[in-house]
């Protein structure tokens, strides 16, 4: 038998346009397929509750796929880079190949991988697939990252268009050589008791084959309306495809082709896709600040806010977590969440301005949530993000822009469809009043059965007292 190649599964469980397994099998070679679940190398960013569910069902999947073709996935758990140098060295491969990694600890991963697979006379190669572009061939002039996205999006623009994704090889030799394996339950990455996964099943399909589904989905109508909704919570107005790009069942090479194939096969063009291809280059750009600014998941980069006087309290950050403000908008989208593992994209700009302007509670704490409860959560999108609604980072909000839960609401979901599909005790309350239940007259709330302070909590915090203060706090940071 000829030396094998040890495939090294990490961000892209998939076959279709994945140069690393393209590269393997373009030699004809037996290709070792193999997984690793390293809690131990990402430490405290090691993957989230709600993410480990999505990686179970995409890992089944993705061994299914490599079980058809003649092969089996081993998965494995420990550190990364002993327990792939131990598999290769086991199978004899002549080549470790893998898609490359772009959080810092994954680039230690790497080097500490290179080195040992160095030792034992391995070849090792990292090969590009989760980004569209490598971090470093979007840079200022000078060499530097950008800071801002706008100039960040044109230069990313700039570019050669990138290479059209590749199909899946025409014949790929997996090989299946006996060795020990775990499995998706000795894993443990789904929960037990209790089950609170139910919402999760119902919602997705953790497939490459459930990654094209909502992709053909979306291109078949909503991206056409994509700029107008957005920003409407109760519209299906998104692709829902973002944890599908987190973990790799899909590539945003495939997305962007496929948005950019479909814009001219309906004579539209390309400013039709746009607004949605510009969320895959605001992907690029967070990871760019990721890939330049490794500390990004944990401190500001702006590091005046590190004196920033923040007012940490369990029960309002229970309250939060929990969807008990008082804010129905807020709730909506905590209890969405919770639920699906999932939030729309306008109403985690809400929230998240509530806990950090509102509340004051560290961007941190959302952020360490967000980790555990979205099965889309991303290192470098979940950190610039919280780290732009907190006002901290890299082209961030303004200090001032503090968002109006309640204004928010009646923009952009006038009718309040949003809010009574997830927080059903407000559902009989008139659109006039179910943004501001407190505020609706007696005889209103006895119609809708709500009694605030029973079925539903009076707000938390008055909006514009706790605007005032963290104007305050922003201020006296600022001049301090």
């Amino acid at each position: 038998m000829m030396q094998p190649i040890l495939l090294w599964f990490t961000r892209d469980l998939r076959l279709a346009d994945h140069p690393a397994l393209d590269a393997a099998a373009r030699g004809g070679d037996p290709i070792v397929a193999l997984f690793v679940l390293d809690d131990a190398s990402w430490g405290s960013w090691a993957r989230g509750a709600a993410s480990r569910w999505f990686l179970a069902g995409a890992l089944e999947a993705l061994a299914s796929d490599v079980r058809d073709r003649g092969g089996r996935l081993v998965l494995r758990r420990g550190r990364a880079d002993e327990v792939v140098a131990s598999v290769a060295r086991a199978v004899r491969a002549r080549a470790v190949f893998w898609t490359r990694h772009y959080d810092p600890w994954g680039r230690s991963v790497e080097r500490r991988l290179e080195a040992r697979l160095g030792e034992l006379g391995v070849e090792a190669r990292a090969f590009p697939g989760f980004l569209i572009r490598e971090p470093q061939e979007v840079l200022q002039r000078d060499g530097e990252p950008y800071r801002v996205f706008t100039p960040f999006s044109r230069a990313w623009l700039a570019h050669q268009p990138p290479h059209p994704p590749l199909p899946v090889p025409a014949r790929i030799a997996f090989a299946d050589l006996g060795l020990p394996s775990e499995t998706v339950e000795t894993l443990a990455l789904r929960p037990t008791k209790p089950d609170w996964a139910r919402g999760l099943r119902a919602c997705w399909d953790p497939s490459e084959r459930g990654a094209e589904a909502l992709l053909e989905r979306f291109l078949e109508g909503p991206v056409w309306n994509y700029a107008r909704d957005r920003d409407f919570p109760a519209r299906a107005g998104g692709s829902r495809l973002s944890p599908h790009l987190a973990i790799g069942t899909v590539s945003p090479r495939r997305v962007y082709w496929a948005a950019l194939a479909r814009a001219e096969a309906t004579g539209r063009g390309f400013p039709a896709v746009w607004p949605f291809v510009r969320q895959l280059v605001w992907r690029e750009f967070a990871w760019s600040n990721l890939f330049h600014f490794p500390e990004l998941p944990d401190r500001p980069l702006r590091r005046e806010f590190e004196a920033f006087p923040w007012a940490i309290d369990a029960r309002l950050l229970r309250a939060w977590q929990k969807g008990r403000t008082g804010y129905p908008i807020v709730d909506a989208g905590m209890r969405e969440l919770w639920t699906t593992g999932w939030m729309h994209n306008r109403v985690r700009m809400i929230v998240g301005s509530f806990l950090t302007k509102d509340l004051r509670i560290p961007w941190q704490e959302g952020e360490r949530w967000f980790w555990d409860t979205l099965v889309d959560a991303d290192l470098a999108n979940n950190a610039m993000g919280w780290q732009w609604v907190a006002g901290c980072g890299i082209d961030a909000a303004p200090y001032f822009r503090i968002f109006n839960p309640v204004l928010q609401a009646k923009k952009f979901d006038p009718e309040g469809d949003y809010v009574r599909r997830w927080v059903p005790e407000l559902a009989r309350l008139p659109a006039a009043w179910i943004h501001e239940p407190w505020k609706a007259p007696p005889l209103v709330l006895e119609e809708a059965g709500v009694r605030l302070g029973l079925t539903y909590p009076p707000p938390i915090v008055d909006h514009e007292i706790a605007r005032k203060e963290a104007l305050d706090a922003f201020a006296a940071l600022r001049t301090g």
